[in-house]
């Protein structure tokens, strides 16, 4: 039923994070740096992160770029880990590649099982394992993912429909598939359409005032910062019903 569709919002700052519960969001995706695709949020965010009334991952990226990690990356996001369940969060976000864009095994068997006891999202690295999608499926649910955070290895999951569509076939309710990428206001009733959603993922955001000259001369902020609206979230919310 799409009254049971749940909306999973990303936010990387206090403000967004309290626009999101505001708004009537389901979960929360916590996140730093969401303009490079998101990064380990800091300690001081996920403690205030741990007081929301709902549930909060975490991002465990431990920077920007591709999701192919050597050992030192690897030391690092377990620690990150740590930190998560330190402050109390619910559930954490992982992904790892190998340089031929397929799921990392190894690693992601590492992290899996570091983040034992935790809620685990598969996030977009899933999107480079294409076109053998059914295969990164598989090994989500031998891992222990509750749920994988694809576009369908496109730039927009409106783009990915097709590839999605598969996806939610091959899962067959072992794994939920939550579309995300360019899920918005305008894409939303094309995405519900299509697809059997039971979760979906979106910033909600609008862009922020122009930044103040001097920050943005010194590259302090981006030309058009964006922040989460709960106006959005509750619009969001409702055309699910």
């Amino acid at each position: 039923m799409s009254e049971d569709i749940h909306l999973e919002v990303c936010v990387d700052s206090p403000q967004s994070l309290a626009a999101a519960i505001e708004g009537g969001a389901d979960r929360i995706e916590l996140c730093a740096a969401l303009e490079t695709g998101g990064l380990t949020p800091s300690p001081g965010l996920m403690a205030l992160a741990a007081k929301a009334p709902i549930p909060v991952y975490a991002m465990i990226r431990t920077r920007p770029g591709d999701f192919v990690f050597d050992d030192a990356d690897v030391a690092t996001l377990l620690a990150d880990i740590d930190a998560v369940r330190a402050a109390g969060l619910a559930g954490v976000v992982l992904g790892a590649n190998r340089l031929d864009g397929s799921l990392d095994r190894d690693v992601l068997s590492r992290l899996a099982g570091h983040a034992k006891g935790l809620g685990m999202t598969l996030h977009r690295a899933f999107d480079l394992a294409g076109p053998d999608f059914a295969s990164a499926v598989e090994l989500a649910v031998e891992l222990g993912f509750e749920r994988i955070l694809t576009s369908g290895g496109e730039s927009t999951a409106l783009k990915g429909l097709d590839a999605l569509a598969a996806c939610f076939d091959q899962a067959q309710g072992r794994v939920v598939i939550m579309p995300g990428s360019g899920v918005n206001l305008d894409t939303v009733a094309a995405i519900k359409a299509r697809l059997p959603l039971r979760e979906i993922h979106s910033s909600c955001s609008v862009a922020s005032d122009a930044p103040d000259g001097k920050a943005l001369e010194l590259g302090f902020v981006a030309p058009r910062p964006k922040h989460t609206d709960a106006g959005i979230v509750r619009r969001m919310k409702a055309a699910f019903v």
